[in-house]
């Protein structure tokens, strides 16, 4: 499928890309990576995650259950247990994430590279503009 068939129509956001934007966004990674080792129950999962609120957490919980890739059981005991786990459309896009979480790990140390390369660069071509600028203020100050 073509980038430009993921672009917005009049009805607002298309369906592949509501998804992939749930799936891809910071908690989602970091919920089906958790879950795709083992269930966990919330608090367990929002320890697992770090500094996610309850409330974000609850709202991609309920994201992703809504999008079939997480699976909540809440058994009816005192105090309640709610355990969530991946669907089998979870565990599968869980591998991807994974597996592009894997690929960023191997990979972190030539995409630094690559932003200081960048970065020098950068501050290579903004020092010559303003040395430009400079120059020219200089010349049009000394006509006048």
């Amino acid at each position: 499928m073509a980038v430009s068939d993921w672009n917005l129509g009049e009805e607002g956001m298309c369906p592949q890309r509501l998804v992939l934007e749930h799936v891809t966004s910071r908690w989602g990674v970091l919920v089906l990576i958790a879950l795709d080792e083992r269930s966990h129950r919330f608090s367990e999962l929002r320890r697992a995650l770090g500094r996610v609120s309850e409330k974000m957490l609850t709202q991609t919980l309920q994201t992703l259950e809504r999008d079939g890739l997480v699976h909540r059981d809440a058994k009816p005991v005192i105090p309640p247990r709610v355990d969530y786990s991946l669907t089998d459309l979870g565990r599968e896009v869980g591998q991807q994430v994974r597996a592009l979480a894997e690929w960023t790990e191997r990979r972190l140390g030539d995409v630094q590279e690559a932003r200081k390369t960048y970065d020098d660069a950068r501050k290579t071509y903004d020092d010559a503009r303003k040395t430009n600028r400079d120059a020219r203020k200089t010349y049009d100050e000394a006509r006048s």
